[in-house]
């Protein structure tokens, strides 16, 4: 299959793999902003026709964008979090919003349970050890096991549920914190994130982005999970207060944090860099080539059905 003349106009804020623009290339009239020197000018040109964003959630699409879009009738979100596409514009003009919901949620789960091995078992410090040739020299001192502790989870969808069943091979005793509980959960909900964070020898970070969880991680809640907690954060930068974050690692008022998501990623804070508490991974929970493949393959059945006049796969608004 070729782009056409009469090919749907889709505008791409940034790239996707390769092995998903050749076909994207093939069906439809890309527009790359990424590639664009005036951004405002290449949408001024080519925001009239365009018919579909296909966005990936750490780029999203603002009000303004879509406001330059006047035949704006989806935005495919390449990835889970949709807080960076603005929903309410998009209702207020019946424009529909996809993302791609469970296909990550093994990565992102397994991450979250390397991340609290990592931290908890020191592992990059133990291969640091073994490579700068210290264990020569004397044993490395000793770490903090996984099994049988208290594992809070605050965020019970698709992934908190996900991460509670791997840990149940831990034989960990798993609680959770959401706005409701879950009739059909083995595991005991907390209505509050401060009192999980009392109970838990870790606490995994699995709550949406955006207003509604903005820093909810903050200092009452890491004064909670104390000295002796540890804090995993698989989510997004924002649900964390970081300047709280920052001063309770640095007074070791908590015992260490292994994060994979910031704020103003990429271009985190330098502090994190010099604490020997933390663990830091580049925001790749769905970071799989299979993983990658079949988020990319979502989004394109997304757009192909949205354009033959079919229900979405998986609609969003």
């Amino acid at each position: 299959m070729t782009a056409t003349a009469t090919s749907p106009h889709v505008l791409m804020p940034g790239a996707y793999p390769e092995w998903d623009m050749a076909p994207m290339q093939a069906a439809y009239t890309l527009h790359r902003l990424w590639e664009a020197p005036d951004r405002q000018a290449f949408i001024a040109a080519h925001g009239p026709g365009i018919r579909a964003i296909a966005t990936r959630g750490d780029l999203g699409a603002d009000a303004e964008l879509i406001a330059a879009l006047p035949k704006l009738e989806l935005i495919a979100c390449y990835g889970v979090g949709t807080d960076g596409i603005d929903l309410a514009a998009c209702r207020a003009r019946g424009i529909r919003v996809s993302n791609t919901p469970d296909v990550l949620n093994g990565d992102v789960a397994d991450l979250a349970v390397g991340l609290t091995l990592a931290l908890q078992r020191r592992i990059p410090a133990g291969d640091a050890f073994v490579r700068s040739g210290a264990w020569a020299h004397g044993g490395m001192p000793l770490t903090t096991r996984v099994f049988g502790q208290r594992i809070g989870i605050a965020g019970f969808g698709r992934i908190g549920g996900t991460i509670a069943r791997r840990f149940s091979g831990f034989d960990a005793e798993v609680g959770y914190f959401s706005r409701t509980p879950k009739p059909d959960s083995p595991h005991r909900h907390f209505g509050s994130l401060v009192a999980l964070a009392d109970w838990c020898d870790v606490l995994i970070v699995v709550l949406p982005g955006g207003d509604a969880t903005r820093g909810i991680v903050d200092a009452q809640v890491l004064q909670a999970l104390g000295p002796k907690g540890w804090l995993v954060n698989v989510s997004r930068g924002s649900t964390i207060d970081e300047g709280a974050l920052l001063q309770a690692l640095e007074s070791r008022s908590i015992a260490g944090a292994a994060l994979d998501v910031f704020l103003n990623e990429p271009h985190i804070d330098a502090r994190f860099a010099a604490l020997d508490n933390v663990v830091l991974t580049p925001h790749h929970g769905s970071g799989t080539e299979q993983t990658r493949r079949a988020m990319g393959e979502l989004v394109r059945r997304n757009l192909a059905a949205h354009f033959a006049g079919q229900p979405l796969i998986t609609p969003v608004a």
